[in-house]
């Protein structure tokens, strides 16, 4: 594991970006996947291929600590991929968002307080997680943050948008999950037969706006690329 310290949440997020767009276009002998974190990046490799052909006195982590420290240096001087923008559509609160009036309550605010706070910011894919296709997603207003639920739901419809803590995120499946649930996009953000299935990636920046529950059944409130 690559552990990035000492750094804002955003330098950190460039260096892992770039880490992982290093390993992506130059992969190493041996390597078998790498998954991102906030503030990590671990490395899945396979020691005897790594250790093929080399110095049988150098330990393995010796081998492997050199390598991702030139992948790191390689990423210094790379270019990264320009960000890109995408817009979602959010029916907020009754039925779509059951929890709004419990994050509203939380934080002594009504509930458009919620909606105009939640749909105002620009937010940072930060990591897909938890399950394929569901972000986690940066910058949310502390004014609306509010813990997770002390009992998990066991099913939470995919499309949910959720807080937890100091955090926001779109469920992309049908799962169990314990998030503040106060709104629901009609949009599915992970398909399999896609030939990219997830909709977001690292890197990404989302902004919601509101739509009412007519446009949402009338799937009106497409997603829009930026």
């Amino acid at each position: 594991m690559v552990q990035f310290y000492n750094e804002s949440r955003e330098q950190t997020h460039v260096k892992v970006r770039a880490l992982s767009l290093v390993l992506d276009q130059f992969p190493f002998v041996g390597m078998i996947e790498y998954v991102p974190g906030f503030t990590s990046l671990t490395v899945y490799y396979d020691p005897f291929m790594l250790r093929k052909n080399k110095d049988k006195d150098i330990f393995t982590f010796e081998m492997i600590k050199e390598v991702l420290e030139d992948k790191m240096k390689q990423g210094e001087t790379l270019s990264l991929p320009e960000n890109k923008l995408v817009r979602i559509p959010v029916v907020y609160g009754g039925e779509y968002g059951p929890d709004l009036k419990e994050v509203a309550d939380y934080n002594h605010l009504t509930q458009n307080d919620v909606i105009q706070k939640h749909s105002d910011g620009t937010y940072l894919v930060y990591m897909i997680g938890f399950a394929p296709g569901f972000p986690y997603l940066g910058g949310m207003d502390q004014d609306i943050a509010a813990p997770r639920k002390q009992t998990p739901r066991t099913n939470v419809p995919a499309g949910s948008v959720g807080i937890a803590g100091s955090q926001t995120g779109i469920y992309s499946l049908t799962t169990p999950g314990g998030w503040q649930i106060i709104g629901r996009t009609s949009k599915p953000l992970f398909q399999l037969k896609e030939e990219n299935p997830s909709l977001l990636q690292m890197g990404d920046y989302v902004q919601f706006y509101p739509i009412s529950a007519e446009e949402y059944e009338s799937g009106k409130g497409d997603f829009v690329d930026v």
